[in-house]
């Protein structure tokens, strides 16, 4: 069932990106002006009481599977669909999807104060950017997160997630260490992982000049971000290895070799799209030295998943990926591994990035940000 349209919503996102291949051309003159209101919607929906959000959509809801989506989103997407637009990905053009994220995620002004700096890591292929986000008051020896972004390893940056991470730092009371990991089509899996393995490794080694707690030394990410999180786990563990403290996964991508309820009934309309995923995995595998089936691509393929660090996994109950993050949590508790699965009925995909905007997201997020400090405290 597709989100009902508000005629009054205002569009969201770059350019429309149908079903059909999306053209080269753009059109710099509607870009403007859906990016004009993309600003207004972003800046607007915090401020509607919810009676208001409800009588623009007509007082009408979105019920699937039992859930109901939060009103806040469903404006969301209604007005995506009002401007055109067909999902994650704006274009075809790689260069024009990743600026266009930049330039939706910088029309929420950073209302987050934290100590933030810049630094570089070691990684196997050169330097690896990163961002280190300290609390006001750092406590000594505190735990820390390493945090991969998502965007289907070929978009998304320091930047797409700098809000959301100065909000686990300041809320959460502990620093983030966020990785700016190599991206495809420039850089084939399992580029990304290797790049997110060196900086938890890198953390590691470096925790008393980080101020932080080397047992207590998370790693965790949304969507292919999750995937790896995951996957490091995995490393860590099958080499002997120091193992994270925590993985953190937030709607991760795990399994991209099968198909389920969730993908085929999400597979348009819910922001994150069947085509984007297939954009995503084409870009990330095609020519690779591993295949899809590979559990450094696949997590959940992995033969055995016992001796994994404990598991935080929120799924959202509209996101095409909710069943195989839901498999990937049965499957570490199958095989002893401690986890907290939080299923957000009424969420989509990214919903973390969407906390800006209150709702459902905002407490969602608020809860599991609570949640990770809980698991990573001494006690």
């Amino acid at each position: 069932m597709s989100p009902s349209l508000p005629a009054a919503a205002p569009p969201v996102g770059p350019t429309t990106r149908s079903g059909d291949p999306a053209p080269r051309g753009r059109s710099r003159v509607r870009d403007a002006v859906v990016n004009a209101g993309t600003r207004v919607t972003l800046r607007t929906l915090p401020l509607l009481p919810e009676p208001v959000k409800r009588a623009l959509l007509g007082f009408r809801s979105v019920t699937v599977d039992g859930n109901t989506l939060d009103t806040t989103l469903q404006l969301l997407l209604a007005a995506q669909r009002a401007a055109g637009i067909g999902g994650l990905v704006s274009s075809d053009d790689v260069a024009v999807s990743r600026r266009q994220l930049r330039i939706t995620s910088a029309m929420i002004p950073s209302s987050i104060v934290t100590d933030v700096s810049e630094l570089t890591i070691p990684g196997p292929a050169g330097a690896i950017p990163a961002r280190l986000y300290r609390p006001a008051t750092p406590e000594a020896d505190s735990a820390l997160l390493v945090f991969y972004h998502g965007g289907g390893f070929v978009i998304g940056d320091l930047d797409s997630h700098d809000e959301l991470c100065r909000l686990i730092c300041r809320d959460g009371g502990l620093p983030v260490l966020s990785v700016d990991y190599r991206l495809a089509p420039e850089h084939k899996a399992p580029a990304a992982a290797d790049d997110a393995y060196a900086a938890f490794r890198w953390a590691g080694e470096h925790a008393a000049e980080l101020g932080v707690d080397a047992e207590r030394i998370a790693v965790g990410g949304d969507s292919a971000g999750g995937n790896l999180a995951a996957v490091v786990c995995q490393r860590a563990r099958n080499a002997g290895e120091p193992m994270p403290a925590l993985q953190l996964l937030l709607y991760p991508v795990v399994d991209v070799c099968s198909e389920t309820r969730s993908k085929t009934l999400f597979a348009d309309g819910y922001f994150l799209t069947a085509r984007d995923m297939k954009w995503f995995t084409d870009h990330y595998l095609e020519g690779a030295s591993v295949d899809r089936t590979d559990p450094e691509v696949s997590p959940l393929l992995a033969d055995d998943l016992s001796g994994l660090p404990p598991a935080l996994v929120l799924t959202g109950g509209f996101d095409p990926l909710r069943d195989e993050g839901n498999r990937y949590a049965e499957a570490l508790r199958t095989a002893g591994v401690e986890v907290d699965l939080r299923q957000e009925g009424s969420l989509i995909h990214a919903f973390a990035n969407f906390f800006p905007l209150g709702g459902d997201s905002a407490t969602a997020t608020a809860a599991m940000i609570s949640a990770l400090r809980a698991h990573l405290s001494r006690g």
